[in-house]
């Protein structure tokens, strides 16, 4: 049920896992109301290797107003965890969602919007919702909950990191960007095996949840040429992607207002796309 009423949002954190004694904290926005709410997970950006779950406060908040119940995840970062870490987390946190959606008035049919790094894995978790890897994490009590996806928002999203760390961080010598590649993919191999192209055309048996691209125009730190290879990918593997390109949108944290129009219509366009494929 999307709807383009304003909700009052209710927000908590609520632990989703733990892994050596430690909680890891899902911060979740619940519209009150009755539902059952579109439910997605957001995940945050930073190359790999920085913020966590309140990174997109203001667009999870937004999403929430517009009636969509968002959790918003921590996972494993450098130096505490490399790849695959961060993608188990997701995974289980997408199987965790699905199991308490009903917790927060939400559907069981669980989206995914995450930008930069976490537009990455977003997109990586729902190519791969089955891979043994990334879904080495039990969720007790439903070992039948898997973490495909109903769709995936994508913003900016570092879609291929071995692109990313050879033609932007060492081409222009980006120190910050070379030591987050190597803190959390170790190796150019795995940063091959880790894109989204590399999902889509060489596995198997990919899903293919429709995508909602999400671009910033001039922006260097996500070359279109990037963005475009897995475009043209995914849909010669025959899947559904809808590209928009918006301007002045920022990096992190974006909030939704109206002194920012591009906002506006960019949180227009999520509801559009979620309320065609929730």
């Amino acid at each position: 049920m999307v709807t383009n009423l304003q909700y009052e949002v209710d927000v908590q954190d609520v632990e989703y896992q733990q892994l050596a004694g430690k909680a890891w904290l899902a911060r979740v926005y619940r519209p009150k109301g009755p539902g059952p709410f579109p439910t997605m997970i957001d995940v945050h950006g930073g190359a790999w290797v920085r913020g966590d779950r309140a990174n997109n406060r203001g667009i999870c908040q937004a999403l929430a107003e517009r009636g969509v119940v968002v959790a918003a995840l921590d996972f494993r970062q450098p130096p505490e965890a490399g790849y695959p870490a961060s993608v188990q987390d997701v995974n289980l946190g997408i199987r965790w969602l699905k199991a308490h959606a009903a917790d927060f008035n939400g559907s069981a049919e669980v989206g995914a919007w995450g930008n930069s790094s976490g537009g990455h894995l977003v997109a990586l978790a729902g190519i791969r919702p089955r891979d043994a890897r990334y879904a080495a994490l039990p969720l007790p009590g439903h070992p039948e909950i898997d973490a495909s996806l109903s769709y995936v928002i994508a913003g900016w999203p570092v879609i291929d990191p071995l692109y990313r760390y050879q033609h932007v961080a060492l081409a222009n010598n980006i120190e910050s960007f070379i030591s987050a590649h190597k803190a959390y993919w170790g190796t150019e191999e795995a940063m091959a095996e880790g894109s989204g192209a590399t999902a889509v055309l060489q596995d198997a048996q990919p899903d293919l949840p429709p995508i909602l691209l999400v671009l910033k125009e001039g922006d260097k730190n996500h070359p279109l040429a990037m963005e475009e290879q897995f475009v043209a990918a995914y849909r010669k593997r025959g899947g559904s992607i809808q590209v928009e390109m918006f301007q002045g949108l920022p990096e992190h944290g974006m909030e939704v207002t109206p002194e920012v129009p591009e906002s506006v219509r960019a949180i227009e366009v999520f509801m559009e796309f979620i309320a065609a494929h929730a």
